[in-house]
């Protein structure tokens, strides 16, 4: 080869992150209906090196759907059908239900763990989780003064945690938007970090051979500028990126 021709550096693939889209109503912008995913979670994988790709609820093979993704998050959105998790009633503040949305969710869970894919899983996705694993959901924590709607508090990060490693902190401060919270834990599921009045904040898996850790607040909210909570995604697109 000529001495003189340099050759351009090859530039790795961004690891290809799955993230379920979300039905919405009333898209102005798209004069349509739309699936959606929310900027600023897209923003927080792309930042972390990855490849955000909104995926179609849909039923089918989602194994074979899943296979061809480096990992999985699971984002947030309304609430699951308490029907899911054996509920005889619906309390009167379960909102947008969708039941598509919610059996494509589940098995997205589900596949997901069984197969290793690195899964980050974000206050509906927690919850999805824990479903999932057959455990429970409390429908309401109660009124404004204790649902974590539009709150930002403190969380305690159990050490030694997955999400311990990812945040680099045994405390901080969580953006929430939920008024349920886990009730019994899913098969396997260990508690990482709690809020003060005891709710349950994000959940792990000791027993799963792939990456996996469940925050029930909203880190994409803080992301660009607390490091805590970009880290969550950093730890996801770096285990995406190690299984290869």
């Amino acid at each position: 080869m000529d001495p003189a021709v340099t050759r351009t550096p090859v530039t790795p693939a961004r690891p290809l992150i799955a993230v379920p889209a979300r039905f919405s109503a009333t898209t102005s912008a798209l004069r349509y209906a739309a699936e959606v995913n929310a900027r600023a979670l897209i923003e927080a994988v792309w930042r972390a090196g990855g490849e955000p790709a909104s995926i179609h609820p849909a039923s089918g093979d989602v194994a074979s759907r899943l296979a061809r993704f480096d990992g999985i998050l699971l984002p947030g959105g309304g609430d699951l059908a308490p029907r899911h998790y054996g509920a005889r009633g619906v309390h009167a503040s379960v909102y947008d239900v969708d039941d598509l949305q919610d059996a494509f969710d589940l098995e997205v869970a589900r596949r997901a763990l069984d197969m290793g894919l690195p899964v980050l899983a974000v206050c509906r996705g927690l919850q999805v989780v824990n479903v999932a694993l057959g455990g429970t959901l409390e429908q309401d924590m109660g009124g404004p003064e204790r649902e974590h709607r539009h709150v930002v508090h403190p969380v305690a990060i159990r050490p030694g945690t997955l999400l311990e490693r990812a945040t680099g902190v045994e405390k901080t401060e969580a953006s929430c938007y939920h008024h349920q919270r886990v009730d019994r834990l899913g098969a396997g599921l260990t508690v990482s970090a709690r809020a003060a009045d005891g709710t349950v904040e994000g959940l792990e898996h000791p027993g799963l051979h792939g990456w996996f850790t469940a925050v029930q607040w909203h880190p994409e909210d803080t992301a660009h500028e607390d490091p805590a909570a970009q880290g969550l995604f950093d730890a996801l697109v770096r285990a995406a990126r190690d299984r290869h």
